[in-house]
């Protein structure tokens, strides 16, 4: 095992307590085989410079630049100094700018004609974009050592640009780097030899030399190339794994009968399945009618009716004697679907009642607000096995529920349901049941393969007849605010039209908030120094806007998670039935609350929402047929990521596309590791969205590998790196997938 333990050594052995503090604070590198796994973000060439004209705002940026002037001025009459020093590469110029005592050094290396690496945020002031208090290093002063240092690393023709933070520089974990290099050699390979002869990969010590100290291009492509595969290929063998060790367990076969419940409920259906409904309820129940445990992904857009499909395979548990279990993320949603469900099957939701139907069952709901006499109810009826269905939040999964025989559990929304939780629930079963995953947000096929590689995936990609386009607009407020002003006369032109809507804030707004906001700008700089960022827009103040002015005589309510379930439940009863015009809410309206009536959406400072988001968030409106208005609101600067997001999100319904730009947006942090477990991610190298081939590629090996080795018994790097690699936490994460 030694040779695992040169990687296993903390970095603060070999570089000093401090840097390695911050490390492990603003990086999360804490050992040498961590550092060795940072990559450089992209590499410079010496005499080439970093197109200055395509800065990205907002990010910690490193470029190489020639200061064209520099030149103090005061300001707060003559109290105040600022040093402004202006770069230029030739494609562009970039504004530097020092206040304060921190005026001196710069002013004195900073002359015009010097090169120099800087580092620092990229913000806008005055329409420029400009690096506040940059850190720098000179790359033609031959006078300090550190400088000749630079000139020499800098002569390596590639210069790695790692990510980095405002505590630490790219060029200061370029020599940290180079202090770990020599343990690159007992670097553990993963690849089977075979593997990795067959694919004439480079051997791992020389692709980690390569990638961060590259002589030429070939280099770089030659380690990525070796890297990349080696992230795949160990996933997926942990992930082929996993569905191999579930083909072992056992679980009750569940297969439809005939003239049961479910023919009873297909004969009741005022209309026909989609052709794709109808495909993935097939594949759901092939997978039923086996003696090991389902575990499919059903993902499809909003509205594209998954709820129908997941129903009829919980009628068709029920038809074979079994029960089954949906969780929804919250109350709202949990009794939407209750409401939705019992309606969609009218009599047959009312076995055992007088009036019900001979094939019924009883369909009941579980959720935490709900009254004593009601829950023990509920529980008696799962216990006993009358109740046929529960639907609730997961105070399903506390202890003290217990079913009679559960056959089919399935999550609604799985990326708000941890996977503590589905784990506890499969543990209610006599034997582990079936588990039916529900996303609506579109998961591209090779992030499918990754983050919910242990699943099947069925897609239902057509909308049901009925659903009508939606229209949406970007609203920029600060640099137009009569569009703000136009976008509230449409809402009140749908509401006089007998329509409703639905404004969206990121914040609820309530005093314990205000007061910290109080506390938090006396220590605020001038805003030449740091312009201020706002608070986000809060649900109680804009209702109050709204009432007084652009909405006054309307009928304006409010919806947020810190308001009591019945409360909630009351306002969006009220909402449902039409009486109130205008609903101000937080996200909580994001997942599955269906009011047909309403066709306008007004979302307030919309940048600050992702993409997949947005997309749920707007999927409220359109639900009828009257053609849907979403309004995105931002006060973003239009050349700034954001702004890039929101027009992307307003030039398409299709989420399929949406996610591909999401992942393109967020490729610098990780798919996999944070959206899932919040655990530390594997990924340093492979992009989900470019490396298709290789995750496709990766896959298939490690499929074949685990079919004939499922233990990895002649593979013992593999395992060694497999243990390395899944931390507890991610190992945990992938059992309980």
């Amino acid at each position: 095992m030694d040779r695992v333990s040169s990687f296993d050594e903390p970095l603060k052995k070999l570089l000093g307590g401090a840097t390695a503090k911050v490390m492990a604070e603003h990086l999360d590198l804490h050992t040498v085989g961590d550092l060795l796994h940072h990559y450089p973000r992209r590499y410079e060439e010496r005499g080439k410079l970093t197109a200055l004209a395509d800065l990205p705002l907002d990010e910690h940026v490193t470029v190489v630049a020639q200061v064209a002037d520099a030149r103090i001025l005061m300001f707060n009459n003559g109290r105040g100094k600022r040093l402004e020093v202006t770069l230029t590469d030739g494609s562009g110029r970039l504004q530097l700018v020092f206040f304060g005592h921190g005026v001196h050094k710069p002013h004195k290396e900073l002359l015009p004609g010097r090169q120099a690496m800087f580092a620092g945020k990229v913000s806008v002031f005055n329409r420029k974009m400009q690096l506040a208090h940059p850190t720098y290093q000179l790359l033609d002063a031959s006078d300090a050592d550190e400088a000749t240092e630079a000139v020499d690393a800098f002569a390596g023709r590639l210069l790695p640009i790692y990510p980095a933070c405002k505590q630490l520089d790219s060029w200061r974990i370029a020599k940290a780097v180079d202090a770990v290099l020599p343990s690159a050699q007992d670097a553990v390979d993963p690849l089977p030899a075979a593997l990795r002869e067959g694919r004439g990969f480079t051997p791992l010590p020389e692709a980690l030399l390569k990638v961060h100290r590259p002589q030429t291009k070939a280099d770089i492509e030659d380690a990525k190339a070796r890297l990349k595969w080696d992230e795949a290929f160990v996933l997926q063998v942990a992930l082929a794994r996993r569905r191999y060790a579930d083909t072992q367990l056992p679980a009750a076969a569940r297969r439809p009968v005939a003239d049961g419940l479910l023919d009873a409920f297909d004969a009741k259906l005022p209309f026909t399945l989609t052709e794709g409904q109808e495909k993935v309820s097939k594949e759901i129940f092939d997978d039923l009618a086996t003696e090991h445990p389902m575990h499919r992904l059903l993902q499809g857009e909003v509205g594209s009716g998954k709820t129908m499909v997941a129903l009829r395979a919980m009628l068709a548990v029920v038809d074979a004697g079994g029960q089954a279990a949906m969780l929804a993320p919250t109350e709202v949603l949990a009794q939407q679907h209750h409401r939705s469900i019992t309606e969609m099957m009218g009599e047959l939701a009312e076995g055992g009642m007088l009036g019900g139907s001979d094939h019924g069952t009883k369909v009941v709901l579980l959720t935490g607000s709900m009254g004593t006499a009601a829950r023990r109810q509920a529980l008696l009826d799962l216990v006993t096995g009358e109740a046929g269905i529960v639907i609730g939040t997961h105070a399903l999964i506390e202890d003290k529920v217990q079913f009679h025989d559960l056959g089919l559990v399935v999550v609604d929304e799985q990326h708000r349901f941890g996977v503590e939780q589905r784990d506890a629930l499969r543990s209610k079963g006599k034997q582990p049941p079936h588990l039916l995953v529900m996303t609506a947000t579109p998961i591209p096929r090779t992030v499918a393969m990754t983050v919910f590689g242990d699943l099947e995936t069925s897609v239902l990609d057509q909308l049901p007849a009925g659903r009508s386009p939606i229209a949406s607009h970007v609203v920029p407020a600060k640099d137009k605010p009569h569009f703000l002003a136009r976008a509230w006369e449409r809402v009140r032109e749908e509401v006089e039209n007998g329509h409703q809507a639905y404004v969206v804030c990121p914040r609820i707004g309530d005093d314990a908030e205000e007061a910290e906001g109080k506390k938090g700008k006396a220590k605020k700089k001038t805003a030449e120094e740091d312009p201020e960022k706002r608070p986000p827009l809060a649900v109680l103040e804009i209702a109050d806007e709204l009432r007084k002015g652009a909405l006054a005589g309307l009928s304006v309510e409010v919806l947020h998670g810190r308001m009591h379930p019945d409360e909630k439940d009351d306002v969006m009863r009220r909402f449902a039935a039409g009486d109130v015009d205008v609903l101000v809410a937080t996200t909580v309206i994001e997942v599955g609350v269906n009011v047909p009536n309403a066709t306008a959406m007004v979302i307030m400072d919309a940048d600050r929402f992702g993409v997949s988001q947005l997309h749920q968030l707007r999927g409220r409106v359109g639900r009828g047929s009257a053609p849907g208005l979403c309004l995105l609101v931002s006060e973003a600067h239009e050349a700034s990521p954001a702004r890039a997001r929101l027009s992307a999100v307003a030039a398409t319904l299709d989420g399929f596309e949406l996610s591909r730009i999401d992942l393109e947006q967020r490729r610098e942090g990780d798919v996999l590791g944070q959206a899932q477990s919040g655990a530390r991610s594997s990924l340093r190298m492979l992009t989900v969205i470019d490396d298709e081939e290789v995750i496709a590629a990766a896959r298939e090996e490690a499929v074949a590998i685990v079919a004939a080795d499922p233990e990895l018994d002649h593979l013992p790097e593999l395992r060694t790196v497999l243990a390395a690699l899944l931390d507890k936490d991610r190992e945990e994460y992938l059992d309980k997938g």
